[in-house]
């Protein structure tokens, strides 16, 4: 079960830093768009559904990452107080009353979007530059998939959390700056 989920949320990790690349062309095309629009007064018609693109495609592929590294925001005042049996019992009956419907929505509806989208080989009314959309909406299914799927490692973990009262550690990417510094330094403890 554990190398089942470790997958999974390998999986997860790298399309989330695979996407994560977005955020650099978004600020160049945002900081190239700026310049020649206010600098040479030469504003693109393709650039401002560029960047809605980008950011869009950064926000669904980021939502499998997000879920894997356990960075959504969730209310826990209480929860954190709460036993790991019972946080992982609250965790799988929400899993399943309302995480996998609303992903099993997406990637349906999102799907049917998608393949009408590219059907009519779909363009952006709202520029004059009329961009291709067709590629985009094929990543509204494809986040819902990584999503469920995400989703069962989520389930898989609340299961053994569960049986085991401990929950298993998650595949680490990236650390909060604030988990950094309350870090003890290697360096300054060999002296």
């Amino acid at each position: 079960m554990i190398s089942i989920i470790h997958t999974i949320e390998s999986l997860s990790i790298w399309v989330g830093r695979a996407f994560g690349w977005c955020i650099l062309i978004l600020t160049f095309s945002v900081s190239y768009e700026v310049f020649v629009r206010y600098v040479l007064n030469a504003p693109t018609v393709w650039a401002f559904d560029m960047m809605v693109q980008m950011y869009g495609a950064l926000f669904l592929m980021a939502g499998p990452y997000a879920l894997a590294q356990d960075t959504h925001v969730r209310g826990d005042v209480l929860y954190r107080l709460l036993p790991v049996k019972t946080q992982a019992t609250l965790d799988f009956v929400l899993y399943v009353v309302f995480f996998f419907p609303g992903m099993l929505a997406l990637f349906w509806f999102g799907a049917e979007i998608a393949k009408d989208s590219w059907r009519y080989l779909e363009v952006s009314w709202n520029s004059p530059a009329r961009i291709q959309i067709y590629f985009f909406k094929t990543l509204i299914p494809l986040a819902g998939f990584l999503m469920i799927i995400q989703g069962i490692a989520e389930i898989l973990r609340c299961w053994k959390a569960m049986r085991e009262g401990v929950w298993l550690e998650r595949l680490e990417d990236v650390r909060e700056t604030e988990d950094l510094l309350a870090a003890p330094d290697p360096v300054a403890d060999k002296s």
